[in-house]
C-alpha cells in the first residue's frame, strides 16, 4: 500500500547553484507538505552509509565524492501518493531526457550533478527519511 511520504535531498549543485527557493517552491506548489527538513552536510562515511547499494557500481566513488563536496538539504515530505507524484516532479535522472517543467529538467547540470535525490520506493522513502531524522524532528 502507498504511503503518504517521500524523502529527498537537495543535492550540493542545487545549494552551490542557488536554487534551494526555486526548487522547494516547486515542490510546494505541487502539492507536498514538508514534514521535516534540514540543512546540513554528509561525512564520507555518511555517505557510504547512505548509497551503499551502489558500492558496486563504477559511479560510487565519485558518487561519495559529489554528495560531501558541500551542502545539502535532507526532507521530508508529504502527499497523497508521495513517492510516485515525487518521483515525477523531479523528472529522470538524466535532464536530457526529464520532461519539460520538472524540476531536473530546470535545474540539473548532467546526470551525475542532477539536483534532487527522491526516494524511489516507499520502503527506501522509510530507511532515508529514518537516516536523516529522529522521531522528534518529524512533523
Amino acid at each position: 500500500m502507498a504511503t503518504n511520504r517521500t524523502f529527498t535531498m537537495l543535492k550540493p549543485d542545487s545549494i552551490e547553484n542557488g536554487n534551494i527557493g526555486n526548487i522547494l517552491q516547486m515542490i510546494t506548489d505541487a502539492g507536498f507538505s514538508i514534514k521535516a527538513m534540514k540543512y546540513t552536510q554528509l561525512t564520507e562515511s555518511q555517505a557510504k552509509e547512505f548509497y551503499a547499494v551502489h558500492a558496486e557500481r563504477p559511479f560510487y566513488a565519485e558518487l561519495v565524492e559529489y554528495m560531501t563536496s558541500g551542502p545539502i538539504i535532507a526532507a521530508i515530505l508529504e502527499k497523497d501518493n508521495a513517492v510516485v507524484d515525487f518521483r515525477t516532479l523531479i523528472g529522470a535522472t538524466d535532464p536530457s531526457e526529464a520532461e519539460e517543467g520538472t524540476i531536473r529538467s530546470k535545474y540539473a547540470e548532467s546526470k551525475g550533478r542532477n539536483a534532487v535525490h527522491g526516494s524511489d520506493s516507499d520502503e527506501n522513502a522509510a530507511i532515508e527519511g529514518n537516516f536523516h531524522f529522529t522521531g522528534a524532528e518529524i512533523f
